[in-house]
């Protein structure tokens, strides 16, 4: 299997090798808050409505960005300015130089193996329409990084 994330720039990828970066961890849909003053950002345990929890993808892929407008749509070019990604995260770890993990799909072989690394929001979080939007701040979690 060739490792392209070695051997190119993210901006020389073709589109279906940066959309395989993804390890399907879907932390990138969890709601995320923003502190005004120091610009820290806190995931919370709520996710997208739209995301699968079960399979960690989006329902609405294609048309993501049209339902959700605040939806990130992560490209290569911005990849460096993705700290607010985890640090597992397949983007952020190729934008920093990082190889990526024994458990990412692309060196393993399974999508199963970023679930029983424990990596993804599977069985985790719940959707925001069971959340209201003033209790939000209620949900911060933290993440412990591998």
């Amino acid at each position: 299997m060739s490792q392209f994330w070695k051997q190119k720039s993210l901006t020389e990828m073709t589109e279906a090798e940066w959309e395989s970066l993804c390890d399907g961890c879907a932390r990138c849909c969890l709601h995320k808050l923003e502190d005004e003053d120091s610009s820290e950002v806190y995931y919370t345990a709520v996710v997208c409505r739209y995301l699968d929890q079960d399979a960690c993808r989006c329902t609405e892929y294609p048309d993501r960005n049209k339902l959700v407008p605040d939806c990130v749509h992560l490209t290569p070019v911005g990849a460096l300015d993705y700290a607010w990604l985890p640090k597992s995260c397949a983007y952020r770890t190729v934008a920093e130089g990082r190889d990526l993990e024994w458990w990412h799909p692309l060196v393993s072989g399974s999508t199963e193996t970023v679930h029983e690394a424990g990596i993804t929001i599977r069985g985790k979080c719940i959707s925001e329409t069971h959340v209201h939007p003033d209790s939000m701040e209620d949900q911060i979690i933290t993440w412990v990084e591998t």
